[in-house]
């Protein structure tokens, strides 16, 4: 059980961000924390330094490529931060919320700001298509420019750079986040009513649907091989396979990491089956997946729950935030 976990702790490196953690990133070897205050606080090697990417305005959204972390924020602008603390304004959606943002390995990004999505690709062109309803989730294919957004009633799947009508995925309900299987065969969607719902594009758009859950599931992570998928969500983290054609339907889950505390973030370890796996108690555990052995990064501290965790694209290196403004880096021994 996690209670005797042998711990990490001492190899922890904990941080004070100063306001509630958004989101957690790694540009190359700098840490980075988007905070609710508008704030992005940098750390490395012991120093801290504190960006001003949306002043007098909270981040909502994050995502980062390890050379850039865009952000949107309630006052309507996109901004960039690079690892050397410089900021600039990279898009204005005219003053509505930036609900999502997802970064392209090629350098475009798309954000929505209720029902309007804009894609600008990595030359500056900017691509608008209007949903269907708010868009709450973006998630750009492993491979093509092919965007997913995650909607009432279903997904939509777009080239913004073909003239061809998008693709619909229909499944009644409120869609919230998305996110596209590694080697591009599945389409998973988190759903208001504490479930997941999936498709399988090839080779027939066959339904597939994940319940169960007792509370919202807010996190996903795809193993680095894209065989296993991680959710939060339960008193567990609830891994579901995806090793075959089918994906994970009529197999059952794997649930490891079981606590007394919902989990709240997951995130596989960018090489290898290991799991970080944060709590709504503020407790972070790492977990191996062939044994469900654990190892305590965290302990619980009340009212400190977790709600950003990031790898370091070598997985030497865990970042965590809190909803307190509690923050930490755990540097792997050896």
């Amino acid at each position: 059980m996690s209670a005797a976990a042998p711990s990490l702790t001492d190899h922890v490196a904990t941080l004070d961000a100063g306001a509630h953690v958004t989101a957690a990133a790694w540009l190359k070897g700098t840490a980075a924390f988007a905070l609710g205050d508008g704030t992005v606080l940098l750390a490395k090697d012991g120093a801290t330094h504190r960006a001003t990417a949306h002043p007098d305005a909270a981040i909502l959204v994050a995502a980062c490529d390890g050379e850039r972390l865009v952000t949107g924020g309630d006052d309507g602008r996109v901004a960039v931060t690079g690892a050397d603390g410089s900021t600039r304004d990279f898009a204005s959606t005219g003053g509505a919320w930036v609900d999502a943002i997802a970064l392209h390995p090629g350098g475009a990004v798309a954000w929505s700001a209720g029902k309007r999505v804009t894609a600008r690709d990595d030359k500056g062109r900017d691509k608008l298509f209007d949903a269907p309803s708010s868009v709450r989730g973006l998630c750009f294919a492993p491979k093509g420019y092919r965007l997913a957004m995650a909607h009432y009633n279903g997904a939509t799947l777009w080239f913004p750079n073909l003239d061809k009508e998008p693709e619909r995925l229909e499944w009644k309900g409120s869609h919230l986040d998305v996110t596209w299987s590694p080697d591009g065969r599945f389409v998973i969607t988190s759903m208001q009513e504490n479930a997941l719902h999936g498709w399988r594009l090839l080779p027939d758009k066959g339904h597939m649907r994940m319940s169960g859950y007792p509370a919202k599931t807010r996190s996903l992570s795809w193993s680095h091989d894209g065989k296993w998928l991680a959710t939060s969500g339960a008193d567990a983290v609830i891994v579901w396979p995806f090793d075959s054609r089918e994906g994970p339907m009529g197999k059952a889950p794997r649930e490891c990491g079981v606590r007394p505390a919902r989990v709240a973030r997951v995130a596989f370890h960018p090489k290898g089956y290991v799991l970080a796996a944060a709590y709504e108690d503020g407790c972070v555990l790492l977990i191996r997946l062939t044994d469900a052995s654990e190892l305590l990064v965290r302990r619980a501290v009340p009212e400190s729950g977790v709600t950003a965790l990031a790898w370091d694209e070598a997985g030497q290196r865990l970042a965590f935030g809190c909803e307190d403004g509690a923050a930490g880096v755990l540097a792997l021994p050896g």
